[in-house]
């Protein structure tokens, strides 16, 4: 095979992975939003079925002869192919480790599991989802020994999330935030805290929907390109710059749930959106990682939607919605409201100096987990446990504990410490984009555009290209560091509550 038959041969298996992917995402978004309940058996077969062609195709002997031509030519092959290659090759090393059949069984019981744990999760009913969690547990074992043997298993797996990441980093960074951070959680939680009695109110779910609308409109996310909908945990999923489909949740009695969620979402919908044009398609179209994707979506949650600025912005549009609940608010009771500190249950509720909190006790949680040092039985008295000693908060139940999130359902373990590196990187960039954007200004006029332009220009557009270590060393004009982030926080919480 010749170097420009390997790269035909590259393009035209991308577009056939492509489209498969295109189908399972479809398939995955319509199960956790529209599909009816009992769907998820048939739908976890037709995810296996194509799953198992995909697993077919990447470790076929054909791709590992397109992948062994285009290595030879080393640094003679453009960065883009070398990128695509490297990617390839990864994606392929990594199927070939299960066999055809273990990989589509594994598909089907994601699929399963994911409506085990919607159930299971109203009912706060661990032990009927426990089994589940089990397999999935035993199967990313099985997968990290066979891939590193001489590494440990979680190890291996936080590496498929951010490339060269392990506990020798993570160990440290949230040992700086525990010791860091501690202090100020424990004043502000002994300040006087804000008033707010306005968002204790019933607001209408048809108008938090408007409100949606607004908010999508005010970030700059094309509704051409980007759908919205309803599920019990939101996520994003991004087929193209022209296809990315978000998720929230409404609930009459907390209307900054969905207002942070679309926020949070749209964050994620923006990157996708802005890949570039040349990456669509291939093997680097999609987010860097899953770390870089939630720098993005924290960065609009927080950074942006919970500055004074950006309160000044929302609240006409929430006053023009709700006017009766809204009666009497102004910037800054909004401002305050929406930074309130406090301990609390609900990740995805938490706020900004609580929530790497949460996050290191998922990371904590399942370095025991995938170490063979917790089981799978005592998750539940584990998690009520670290809440009490890190939050000082009670579990009540399991909905409100340990079955809240969904990623472990879809195999997702490793991911947590992305939520928290996220934000950390999220304010080296914001600490950058401040030197060239007039952001505030920005805000304050009501549009995010501006931007949005300097992370397209710095993050967005690379797709792949680039590695998370090499984004965000340009963008932050430096190598990454957590003091930053942890300044930040302490700097913003002692001015809110007067430390």
């Amino acid at each position: 095979m010749t170097t420009t038959e390997a790269l035909s041969a590259l393009t035209a298996l991308e577009a056939e992975l492509r489209a498969y992917g295109h189908a399972l995402g479809c398939l995955n978004y319509d199960g956790e939003t529209v599909a009816p309940r009992n769907s998820a058996p048939a739908r976890g077969e037709t995810m296996a079925f194509l799953s198992a062609i995909v697993h077919g195709r990447v470790t076929d002997p054909k791709t590992g002869e397109i992948i062994d031509t285009l290595l030879a030519e080393g640094d003679a092959l453009p960065l883009k192919d070398r990128r695509r290659v490297s990617l390839l090759k990864k994606e392929r090393d990594d199927m070939t480790l299960v066999p055809a059949d273990e990989f589509a069984a594994y598909q089907q019981l994601m699929a399963e599991a994911m409506q085990v744990w919607h159930d299971a999760k109203l009912a706060s009913d661990f032990a009927a989802y426990a089994p589940y969690l089990d397999k999935i547990i035993a199967y990313n074992r099985r997968f990290a020994a066979r891939k590193d043997a001489g590494k440990p298993a979680y190890d291996v797996l936080l590496d498929g999330y951010e490339e060269g990441l392990s506990h020798e980093t993570l160990d440290p960074f949230f040992a700086l935030l525990r010791r860091e951070l501690t202090p100020v959680i424990l004043a502000v939680a002994k300040a006087p805290q804000p008033d707010t009695a306005f968002l204790e109110q019933a607001y209408p779910i048809h108008l938090q929907k408007r409100f949606t609308e607004r908010v999508m409109q005010i970030m700059g996310i094309d509704r051409d390109d980007c759908a919205v909908g309803e599920t019990e945990h939101p996520f994003t999923e991004g087929f193209n710059k022209h296809d990315v489909r978000i998720t929230t949740h409404y609930h009459e009695d907390s209307v900054l749930s969905n207002l942070y969620s679309v926020v949070h979402e749209g964050g994620h919908a923006l990157y996708e959106l802005g890949v570039g044009d040349d990456l669509q398609g291939t093997m680097l179209s999609g987010g860097s990682s899953m770390s870089i994707h939630e720098s993005q979506s924290r960065f609009y949650e927080n950074l942006i939607g919970r500055s004074r600025p950006f309160c000044e912005v929302l609240l006409p549009e929430l006053k023009s919605l709700f006017p009766q609940q809204m009666a009497g608010v102004d910037v800054e009771k909004l401002y305050r409201a929406a930074n309130l500190s406090q301990p609390s249950l609900i990740r995805t509720e938490a706020d900004e100096l609580t929530y790497s909190i949460h996050v290191m006790i998922r990371y904590e949680l399942e370095k025991a987990m995938i170490g063979g040092d917790l089981e799978t039985r005592d998750i539940p008295g584990e998690w009520n446990r670290m809440y009490r000693e890190y939050l000082g908060v009670d579990v009540p139940d399991d909905r409100r504990g340990c079955l809240q999130d969904s990623h472990w359902s879809f195999g997702a373990i490793g991911y947590f410490p992305s939520y928290a590196l996220g934000s950390a990187y999220g304010v080296q960039m914001l600490q950058q984009m401040e030197k060239d954007v007039d952001v505030w200004g920005a805000v304050c006029g009501g549009s995010l555009k501006p931007i949005t332009a300097w992370l397209g220009e710095k993050i967005h557009r690379y797709g792949q290209l680039l590695t998370p270590a090499q984004l965000v060393e340009s963008a932050c004009g430096g190598p990454f560091d957590p003091t930053r982030y942890v300044n930040y926080l302490k700097k913003k919480y002692g001015e809110l509550y007067s430390l």
